[in-house]
Formats: structure tokens, sequence, C-alpha cells
């Protein structure tokens, strides 16, 4: 066995059994705090029964991958810091989901930090770590083209220009995609076995490793996070998991790559954009039954579970394509 497939599986298998083990004790600890999930008012009825289930449940899974980064510095000698930047950017915008659900719990409403306030620091994040990337020269300046092959050489104002506006957009789409049980850790859980074939397959071995940490973070966390769901990973994981999807897609220097392998992500975003746009064009008048566009499965008489099942089909099926064809 290869020292790639090594680091994988012990990365994996790390992250799932801190992830798994710690459940119980951060469910217990939620609860014991009373960080309970208040639903939206104008959410649909039916997610009711949902309402104080321990939410910020993302710490299970983040305290799974920052065991398993551990093991894959010590594995892999230390001679490569990626693993430890890609997790970098993720506690950053995990702290930015942290800030926000706390105080969603202090105020006991389902509003955080401004829009503006979230912006700025998002903004941040991703102009820090794409600054140290291309200092360490693990960066370029060319997008590549999935399934064309085209190279677009940019100068590296407008590409940072353009990577912050990837990243902000791509992580704040992971987020919308949090909204029923086990959804966003399914999906991100397949995109994160895509970049361990991506990173495997490129020879890249640390971050090889961190895409096997997510997935096995994200294993653990779903015994807890399926429906029925015992907490949901919040904020705090939500955006936790944008910023990890997009330091992969970073460190692989592909970027569009998220386009094709994060399809769902799009649509959900696609979906509200559209819905607030056109009830404001029209003077309230919808396209979707309610946005973003799983709730919509839902009014259409979807179960969780199916909705769960088929956005996770479509990400694979997306994902192998790109896999076998970009």
């Amino acid at each position: 066995m290869n020292n790639s497939m090594t680091v994988m599986l012990a990365a994996c298998g790390a992250a799932f059994a801190v992830a798994a083990a710690a459940g119980p004790a951060v469910i217990k600890t939620l609860r014991r705090l009373k960080f309970g999930q208040k639903i939206l008012e104008d959410g649909p009825t039916w997610h009711m029964n949902k309402q104080n289930t321990p939410t910020m449940g993302g710490f299970i899974f983040i305290a799974g991958m920052a065991a398993a980064v551990a093991a894959v510095m010590f594995l892999n000698g230390f001679s490569d810091p990626r693993p430890l930047y890609m997790l970098g950017l993720s506690l950053v915008f995990g702290a930015i989901g942290f800030v926000d659900d706390y105080t969603k719990v202090k105020k006991k409403r389902n509003k955080g930090l401004t829009a503006m306030q979230k912006l700025l620091l998002q903004i941040a994040a991703a102009a820090l770590f794409l600054t140290v990337l291309r200092i360490q020269s693990y960066l370029t300046h060319r997008l590549t083209v999935p399934f064309l092959g085209a190279v677009i050489d940019l100068p590296w104002g407008v590409y940072l220009l353009f990577s912050i506006f990837v990243i902000v957009g791509a992580v704040n789409a992971v987020n919308l995609t949090d909204g029923i049980d086990g959804l966003c850790g399914s999906v991100t859980a397949v995109v994160a076995l895509y970049f361990c074939a991506a990173f495997y397959g490129a020879g890249l071995t640390a971050p090889s490793g961190f895409s096997a940490a997510l997935l096995g973070g994200l294993l653990g966390f779903l015994l807890y996070n399926r429906y029925p769901a015992r907490v949901f990973m919040g904020d705090t994981g939500s955006l936790y998991l944008g910023g990890a999807v997009c330091a992969m897609a970073f460190v692989y220097d592909m970027p569009l790559i998220l386009v094709p392998v994060g399809l769902i992500y799009i649509i959900e975003t696609l979906s509200d954009i559209l819905q607030v746009a056109y009830y404001k064009i029209s003077g309230g008048k919808r396209i979707f039954k309610m946005a973003p566009i799983h709730h919509h499965f839902e009014k259409c008489g979807w179960s969780e579970r199916k909705i769960v099942a088929v956005f996770t089909a479509v990400t694979a099926v997306c994902c192998a394509l790109t896999l076998f064809f970009a």
C-alpha cells in the first residue's frame, strides 16, 4: 500500500472514530447549555417539531477533522503545510458561523451577525488564505475550465478578486444547502470523496489526507444528523464545510471545478435568488413553492430522506463525470 493511500485511510478512520465517539458528549453538552435551534416563523410549518434540537453540532466533525489532520501531518513528516492552511480557512469560517450561532442562541432569535459583518469577515479570510497559497507557490493565477481544458491567464489582482468572490459565494451556497436533516453533510461527503480521488491521482498526499479527514468526520457526524436528526450542524458547521470545500478546490489549483462537483450548492443558491427576485418583480408571485429548492420538493410531498438521497445521487453523478472526463 502506497503512502497516499495509507494517509487517506488513517485520516478517514481517525476522523470518523473521533466524530462518532464525540457525538453523544457534544449533543449532551449542547442540550445542557440550551443551545437549541430556533425555527424561522416563515419556514416550513412541519419543521416546528425540530424546534430546540441542539445546534452547533458541527463541532462533532470539526473535532474529528482536527485530530485527523494532526495525524496527516505526522504521517507526512510535517513536510507539506497545506492541510494546515486548509484547516485554517475552514476553522476561520467555522468561527464566523459560531459567532453567528451564539448570537442567535443568546438573543433567542434566528438572526445573528449582520449580512455586512459576515461578508467582511469572509472576504478577509478568503484574501488571507489565497495570499498565503500564492506566497508559498501553491497557487497559480490561471483558471482551468473543466471539460474544455481551456486555460485563462489572469493578472494576479484580477484572479484574487475573482477568487474571493468564488469563495464567499461557494461558502454561502453550502450554508444554504443545510436545510433538512443530513442534506449538507451527505452532499459534502460525496464532494470530499471526489477530492480524495482527485488529490490521489495528482500525487498530492497531504491534501488527499485532508479530504479523507473531511469524509470521515462527516460520516461520523451523519450518525447523529441523518433523519430524524439528533443534532444540527448550525452555521458553525455549514460555514466550516464551505471553507473546507473551497480550500480543497484552490489547493487543487482548479477553483472552477466547484461548478460541476458543487452543482447542488449552485442550484440551491440560484433557486433562492430567483425566488426573491421574481417575488419582487412580479409583486408577490413565486417560481417555487418555497426556496431554497429542497423546501420546494418538501412541499411537493417528497420526504426528507428522498430529497437527501436524490441530491446526493446527483452530486455523485456530477463528481464521477468530472473525475473521468474533466
